[in-house]
């Protein structure tokens, strides 16, 4: 059995920054208010026509430099996204061509704000059975495109960005790895985080009616998303200390999916830990979804909140219910 490691980070956003003053002018909201439910001052939106591939290809790139590997070095492809181009195939297939490397598996994972840590699992089960060395793993949202951008929709369209965080999970000859991944759901609460249409039991999957109603759109029972976030952190974070026996005081930084600054700073408090050691970037990128992981960890790297050697700990929380953590040691 081998160990498995983060060997190369990459991180892309578009340069269109949106604030929430700019939102103030497309619908019937504050800059204070938005901060005050959300801690998110600015996101980044892409400008048309951008597909999730697109977005993620600068990333990809990054994570490969990063790694200080070759293209050809990629033994598979997974792209965790909520916004694929096309109902299929799927994004990873896209941007495999984009990458020119014919012949490389490609693995798409549906599970929104949970889909890095989900990847992250995946891939790190290949890398201890010895079937790949290098495996290319990527969040990335385009979501933007997909927003009701007026008062109508604002409870969602406020929360979310665009962007793309990638890595490179390779064997580890080293002490870095990556030592236990836990994984989670609850499909009786797919409703209460969710976008209806279009619907794929009927034919037509999506109607005038469908798109008047506005059930293309995301839609969020911000209460029960709350309530179930703030408890499902802690909980899956401890369960990875657990399985490795180890504390709190082990960790240099909890790394958690940014979905609102309210539910981060509530899972502070609920692990009886300093605000500092929970990292936090939502304020700048707003909730990237699947990338808001990978882009968080790129950003703590760049600012010296861990280093090699360091443990870390990934956790998310989303749409399904889904939730999940990772025990990394940098």
């Amino acid at each position: 059995m081998f160990k498995s490691k983060i060997s190369g980070i990459g991180k892309h956003v578009p340069e269109n920054v949106i604030t929430n003053f700019d939102l103030e002018k497309m619908m019937d909201t504050s800059n204070e208010w938005i901060i005050e439910r959300t801690g998110i001052r600015e996101r980044r939106f892409v400008t048309q026509p951008t597909g999730a591939a697109d977005l993620a290809l600068p990333a990809c790139l990054n994570a490969i430099q990063n790694a200080e590997i070759q293209n050809t070095d990629i033994d598979l492809i997974i792209v965790a996204t909520t916004t694929p181009e096309h109902s299929f195939p799927g994004t990873s297939s896209f941007l495999q061509a984009l990458l020119g490397l014919p012949g490389v598996p490609t693995l798409d994972i549906r599970v929104q704000c949970s889909g890095f840590i989900y990847g992250l699992s995946i891939a790190d089960q290949f890398i201890k059975t010895g079937q790949y060395r290098n495996i290319l793993l990527v969040g990335v949202e385009v979501q933007s495109v997909g927003l009701n951008l007026t008062t109508e929709g604002r409870d969602t369209a406020v929360l979310f960005g665009d962007g793309a965080g990638a890595v490179i999970v390779s064997r580890s000859e080293d002490e870095s790895q990556i030592y236990s991944t836990h994984l989670f759901g609850d499909g009786r609460f797919a409703k209460e985080l969710w976008i209806d249409a279009p619907i794929c039991d009927r034919s037509p999957r999506i109607t005038q009616e469908m798109i008047a109603e506005g059930r293309i759109y995301p839609k969020m029972n911000g209460r029960q998303v709350f309530k179930h976030a703030i408890t499902r952190f802690p909980e899956v974070i401890k369960l990875a200390l657990d399985a490795n026996s180890i504390s709190m005081n082990d960790i240099a930084l909890v790394i958690p999916h940014q979905a609102n600054q309210r539910i981060t700073e509530a899972v502070a408090q609920r692990l009886e830990i300093s605000p500092e050691k929970v990292y936090s970037n939502i304020h700048r990128y707003g909730n990237t979804t699947g990338a808001s992981i990978p882009l968080a960890m790129y950003d703590a790297l760049s600012e010296k909140r861990f280093k090699k050697g360091d443990r870390i700990i990934l956790a998310a929380f989303g749409s399904g219910f889904t939730w999940a953590s990772a025990l990394i040691k940098w």
